[in-house]
């Protein structure tokens, strides 16, 4: 395979405080991921480790967000390996909980490298929820459930024509999109502002639901397999590093702060936008570099409890969202030019209104900033504007702001599959903003990877490519 000229190491996001990266050398193959070098002989050894504890399971799972949540449900209920699932904190505090919930299809393009996966979830979500009806269970108090579908909105001419163009795709994969003329529209939505250039693509199928009722409605399940002696959490308790196989090379552990994990058949790292730090720094003690393009990008959510001063019917999103345009005007030099703000708006199962979203490579900051609040909230009044006739002040006794960082890959894709070199590491990551929407077609990819089952859906557009060299 030729290589490519070196990458700069700026390239490279900015770690968190694991530990100062060495100076070594990265030969790009990929724009997706990059080749191993190993920069010292020394590669197989056993790093001397102190633990309270040293337990063995088939499966080991680096990151307990809607990914790696997802992934040990899918095993436990379609295998009888044991799984164990290692996390430096607890569901929901990083991207997972930050999320507004749309398992929408309006915002997907048919024919993409990521339409089947997506349109695979999508009817693996539906078909959870239709089983616990099947239970005599309520899927909107289980998983926050809601089918209200979703409204693409443009307000010029040439977001009618692209909204036509979706609508025509969509309808030509076998779903069942309208398009909505502003009359039309306005029927639908009369508190949104709507002109006669004001146009939508509707998808009735899709559904929404809440990330934290969706998590511990599957953190349930999964400790149904406890007693079978096939599940363990361990929260709060960070990766330190990789042990490796001296007949091998494979990783045959996984040592945290408190425990030495064994993994006697894989190891599935699915740590978000920090998977790629996390990578690098692993392996670096091996003398070895892996570098996966994953980032960081922040996102703010504004959350209004109990509001009913605004009625939607449908989930909304703005056509703008799609291509991500960068907020002008920006006084804060924190901001770099590269704040996009697009109008998201949804009322969740608990009548909460949500309200995004905002994007921004800011590394790992997860302060709140309330010019970014204030850039969404302004947004939301232009298509709005009951909104305008209230100020940011007048709701923060019902506001919260739910901020994470999403795992941005450059090519839009998540990377899903085995390490090179390395057979039972497996990565799942880079999801950004479609974690949730996707998160069981991706768990059902990794169990099909990992147990050798055929496909349903294509696993090369998310391959990690590498080689060892």
């Amino acid at each position: 395979m030729l290589k490519q000229p070196k990458v700069p190491s700026k390239t490279a996001p900015p770690s968190p405080p694991l530990a100062e990266m060495p100076n070594t050398t990265i030969t790009s193959i990929h724009p997706r991921a990059y080749s191993w070098k190993h920069n010292s002989p020394a590669s197989k050894g056993r790093f001397s480790v102190s633990c309270s504890s040293s337990q063995a399971y088939d499966i080991v799972i680096v990151g307990a967000g809607i990914i790696g949540l997802t992934i040990a449900r899918h095993f436990l209920l379609h295998s009888d390996l044991s799984v164990a699932i290692v996390d430096k904190a607890v569901p929901c505090s990083g991207a997972t909980g930050a999320g507004q919930g749309h398992l929408w299809m309006i915002n997907k393009t048919p024919g993409s490298a990521t339409w089947d996966l997506a349109w695979r979830s999508h009817q693996l979500w539906k078909t959870l929820a239709q089983s616990l009806e099947d239970q005599g269970l309520d899927p909107a108090m289980e998983l926050g459930w809601k089918q209200t579908g979703s409204l693409l909105i443009g307000r010029t001419d040439a977001d009618s024509d692209m909204l036509k163009g979706r609508v025509k795709q969509l309808y030509e994969a076998g779903l069942k999109p309208e398009y909505l003329c502003s009359s039309d529209l306005f029927k639908e939505e009369p508190d949104m502002l709507v002109d006669k250039d004001t146009a939508a693509a509707f998808l009735p199928d899709d559904c929404q639901l809440d990330a934290y009722r969706t998590v511990a409605y599957i953190e349930k399940t999964n400790r149904n397999f406890v007693s079978k002696g096939r599940y363990k959490e361990f929260y709060d308790d960070p990766v330190k590093c990789f042990i490796r196989s001296d007949s091998n090379g494979g990783v045959k552990a996984v040592q945290t702060s408190k425990n030495i994990l064994h993994s006697k058949k894989a190891v599935i790292v699915a740590a978000g936008c920090w998977t790629g730090c996390l990578i690098q720094d692993l392996f670096r003690k091996w003398g070895m570099e892996l570098y996966v393009p994953v980032r960081p990008r922040k996102g703010h959510l504004l959350v209004l409890e109990n509001f009913n001063f605004l009625i939607l019917n449908h989930g909304l999103m703005e056509a703008d969202y799609l291509s991500h345009p960068t907020v002008s005007g920006i006084d804060s030099s924190d901001h770099e030019n590269n704040l996009s703000v697009s109008m998201v708006a949804s009322i969740d199962a608990a009548g909460n209104l949500l309200l995004g979203s905002s994007r921004e490579f800011v590394g790992f900051n997860t302060n709140l900033d309330e010019s970014v609040v204030s850039y969404i909230w302004k947004r939301a009044g232009e298509f709005f504007p009951k909104l305008k006739m209230l100020s940011l002040s007048d709701i923060s006794a019902r506001r919260k702001v739910r901020i994470g960082l999403r795992p941005y890959m450059p090519d839009g894709k998540p990377v899903i599959g085995p390490v090179p070199g390395l057979a039972n590491v497996y990565l799942a990551a880079g999801h950004e903003g479609s974690g949730l929407s996707t998160a069981l077609g991706t768990a059902e990819m990794v169990v099909e990877m990992v147990l050798g089952y055929p496909g349903k859906v294509n696993t090369s557009p998310f391959s990690v490519h590498g080689v060892l060299d």
